[in-house]
């Protein structure tokens, strides 16, 4: 016998239609208040996530356009005086640090992550990244390029000059000093980003060259007087990036070798998430410009006096250490099909576990018969979403 809720008497009809009125109050009101709750979490994590990419310096990311750093540009400023004091603002430490990070045996304790691998008729290029606590999101990529060769290449990644034509992420590069006796320069980029403050870039860099005419540079931030802060851009405090050129045996093409680490104050996986989608258009772009590059007559605005003109060779006992292995052909990461799978299967579970939450939630609710049940809940979603926003906030602080 049904329990007459309205207080009718005698009536089964009186008796389901009170059940199903509360049940539908019930529901009802469950919705609405799991709508408003799933609009609060996610406009917070909107809000907290644009908060950070406008304002936050101090957050991991790494750049599409800085992994493919090219340093220098127009009107050198010689200062001898204040040459003693950052001579060695980029050193053979430096050098030797570049190498170890370049050599894929050293790296393979570390939990990397295939992003891209792809190929044409004129280049292919293959990138993965690394996540750790105490340093920002780590990039090694490899890019062949047919037909170049090495000192060819060399010249293109260091004309800043001709850069700013064909990369319009650039909107403005200038020499700011020239030390002759260490071969070090110093530049000051601005890059634009969609939607976001400008970023200023104080680099130091430096040119070696090692046996079989390998060549190697390294990139750092720095600071320097000619520079000072400025309101209008987000100066980045963090930059390490650095890239070893060389001849591919036995074939008419070079290949470069980057390594680059960088804090522009971007979340690190929608910057992940950007280089991902748009890396490979911008490496079709370069390589068209490396086409035309050498074809096309450059004017003399280029300084006289650059890293690249001052280059330093690789002292001896980093010389044997610079026969690294190349990743076009050896590098475990990408020719381990399982860890392949293992990447492609991670989203699916994940999604299939959340999918079986929200449905097994839906499910409860239509059958519950009391106000109880929606708690529990009610209560039950909102600690997996208090538990997953906490995971996330401590990913963005490590």
């Amino acid at each position: 016998m049904g329990v007459n809720l309205w207080g009718y008497e005698g009536g089964k009809m009186g008796d389901v239609s009170s059940m199903e009125m509360w049940w539908l109050i019930n529901i009802r009101a469950t919705l609405i208040a799991l709508l408003f709750i799933s609009i609060f979490y996610f406009s917070k994590k909107i809000y907290v996530k644009f908060l950070t990419i406008s304002t936050s310096p101090s957050s991991s990311s790494s750049l599409l356009s800085s992994t493919l750093h090219l340093p220098s540009a127009s009107s050198p400023i010689s200062n001898q005086d204040s040459q003693s004091r950052t001579l060695e603002v980029v050193s053979d430490s430096d050098l030797k640090f570049l190498i170890d990070n370049l050599d894929e045996k050293r790296n393979e304790d570390e939990n990397w992550e295939n992003v891209i691998d792809k190929k044409n008729n004129f280049l292919s290029y293959k990138a993965k990244c690394c996540k750790s606590k105490d340093r920002p999101l780590t990039y090694l990529s490899t890019t062949v390029f047919e037909c170049c060769s090495p000192e060819l290449l060399r010249d293109f990644y260091m004309d800043n000059d001709y850069r700013q034509q064909w990369d319009k992420t650039i909107l403005d590069h200038v020499q700011l000093q020239v030390y002759t006796a260490s071969g070090i320069e110093i530049g000051r980029t601005i890059k634009k980003f969609p939607l976001l403050t400008p970023r200023e870039y104080i680099l130091a860099w430096r040119l070696w060259e090692g046996k079989d005419a390998t060549l190697y540079c390294f990139i750092k931030d720095c600071e320097h007087p000619s520079a000072p802060r400025q309101k209008k851009y987000v100066r980045v405090e963090y930059f390490r990036s650095g890239w070893q050129i060389r001849k591919v045996p036995g074939r008419d093409a070079s290949e470069i070798r980057m390594f680059h680490q960088e804090d522009a104050g971007l979340n690190v996986e929608m910057a992940k998430l950007a280089f991902a989608k748009g890396a490979w258009s911008f490496l079709c772009k370069m390589d068209n410009a490396l086409r035309n590059y050498s074809s096309i007559t450059h004017p003399p605005s280029t300084p006289s006096v650059s890293a690249a003109t001052l280059i330093q060779k690789v002292p001896p006992d980093l010389d044997y250490r610079t026969d690294i292995t190349s990743a076009v052909s050896t590098s475990v990461a990408y020719n381990d099909e399982s860890k392949k799978k293992k990447l492609l299967e991670r989203p699916s579970k994940k999604f299939v576990a959340k999918a079986l939450l929200l449905l097994g939630g839906v499910i409860y609710l239509c059958r519950a018969h009391s106000a109880l049940g929606t708690k529990v809940t009610v209560a039950y979603i909102l600690t997996k979403l208090r538990k997953r926003d906490d995971t996330s906030r401590q990913g963005s602080h490590s």
